[in-house]
C-alpha cells in the first residue's frame, strides 16, 4: 500500500512539473510570437496573457488584444480571446471570441458583435506544423460599421481540410444562413436565405506557421464542386473550374443556372435602374436563351474568363478579378 502511495505521489509530481513546464513553453512561444510580428512592423500588443487549466488543459485568455499588419492594411482588436487546448493534444487548438470585436480595413472599420464564436484548428504532426483541418462557427452575428447600416448573420459555418493528394491542396465548406444586408428595398426579400459552397483550391504552399508571418500561400487551382445561393424566389448555382496564374489572373469556365431568372432583373431593376428599354431588351435575350434549355424559368450560362476578360455567355463584363491573397 506504502509503495501505491508512492507510486501515485511520484506520477502526481511528474505530471504537475510536466504540466509547468508546457504551460511555461506555451507562454514563451506565444509572447515570442507577438514579439516577432512587433519586429516585423505590426502592432502586436495585449494588456494581459494568462495560461491556466491544470492538470488536462492548457488554456490561453488573452485581454485588450490587438493586431494590425501594416502591409494589408487589416487590423483586429477585441476585449477578450482565448485558445483552449488539451495538454495532451497540443495540435488541436479551439478558439473563442467574447464581447464586441473591432475590424478595420483600409477604406472602413466595424464593430463585430455574435452570440457565440468559436474556431477548431488542428495543425499536423511534425514541423513545419502544416494545417490539416478547422473549423469556424458564428452565431447571431452583427457587423455595425461606423456608417451606414447594420448587417445581420443568422449562421455561418465554414471549414477547410487538408486532401490525400497534396500538403497544398485543400477542399473547402461554407454554409450561411439568414444574412440581412442594410438598405433592402421593401419590396425585395430582406434576408439571403442561405448560401452553400463545396470547393477545392490547390495553393502553390501549405498553410503553415511560415504562411503567417512571412508570404501567403496563393491560388492555383480553384475548382468549385457545388455553390448555391437563395434569396426568395431566386436561386443560383454554380460549378466549374479555374487556373490561376503567378499574377493572380484566373483562367477558366463556370457554368452559371438561374431559376426564376426574371427575379434577377427585377432586383436589379431595383439597386440600380437600368436605362429605358434596356430591361425589355435584357428580358427578350434571356428568354430566347432560357428557351433554348427547354425550360423557360431557368437560364443556364457560362461564365468564361479568358486572357484576362471575363463573358457571360456572349456578353463581355470586363476584365477578370486579380485572385490574390495578401
Amino acid at each position: 500500500m506504502t509503495r501505491l502511495l508512492i507510486l501515485i505521489v511520484a506520477a502526481a509530481l511528474a505530471w504537475s512539473g510536466y504540466w509547468a513546464v508546457a504551460a511555461w513553453q506555451l507562454r514563451q512561444a506565444q509572447e515570442d510570437w507577438f514579439a516577432a510580428r512587433r519586429a516585423d512592423g505590426w502592432q502586436a500588443a495585449y494588456a494581459d496573457l494568462a495560461v491556466r487549466g491544470f492538470p488536462n488543459r492548457l488554456d490561453s485568455t488573452f485581454t485588450d488584444v490587438a493586431l494590425a499588419d501594416p502591409e494589408s492594411g487589416l487590423a483586429w482588436r477585441a476585449p477578450l480571446f482565448q485558445m483552449l487546448r488539451l495538454s495532451y493534444r497540443p495540435n488541436h487548438v479551439i478558439a473563442a471570441w467574447s464581447g464586441p470585436q473591432t475590424l478595420a480595413t483600409p477604406e472602413r472599420r466595424a464593430t463585430v458583435e455574435s452570440e457565440r464564436m468559436r474556431a477548431s484548428l488542428v495543425l499536423r504532426s511534425g514541423a513545419p506544423r502544416a494545417l490539416d483541418r478547422a473549423t469556424f462557427v458564428a452565431e447571431g452575428v452583427r457587423v455595425v460599421p461606423e456608417t451606414g447600416g447594420a448587417w445581420a448573420l443568422a449562421r455561418l459555418n465554414a471549414a477547410a481540410e487538408r486532401t490525400a493528394a497534396s500538403a497544398a491542396r485543400y477542399r473547402l465548406g461554407l454554409s450561411l444562413d439568414g444574412l440581412a444586408p442594410p438598405g433592402a428595398p421593401e419590396r425585395l426579400p430582406q434576408t439571403l436565405e442561405a448560401v452553400r459552397l463545396d470547393a477545392t483550391v490547390t495553393f502553390d504552399a501549405p498553410w503553415d506557421a511560415a504562411a503567417v508571418a512571412g508570404r501567403r500561400p496563393q491560388p492555383e487551382l480553384i475548382e468549385i464542386d457545388a455553390a448555391e445561393a437563395r434569396w426568395g424566389d431566386l436561386r443560383l448555382s454554380a460549378q466549374g473550374r479555374l487556373e490561376v496564374d503567378a499574377a493572380g489572373v484566373p483562367e477558366g469556365r463556370i457554368d452559371l443556372r438561374a431559376e426564376n431568372w426574371r427575379a434577377i432583373l427585377r432586383l436589379a431593376e431595383t439597386a440600380a435602374p437600368l436605362p429605358p428599354g434596356l430591361t425589355e431588351t435584357l428580358e427578350e435575350a434571356l428568354a430566347l436563351a432560357a428557351g433554348l434549355s427547354g425550360d423557360p424559368e431557368t437560364l443556364d450560362l457560362p461564365l468564361a474568363v479568358t486572357a484576362g476578360r471575363v463573358r457571360l455567355g456572349p456578353v463581355p463584363l470586363g476584365p477578370a478579378p486579380r485572385l490574390l491573397i495578401r
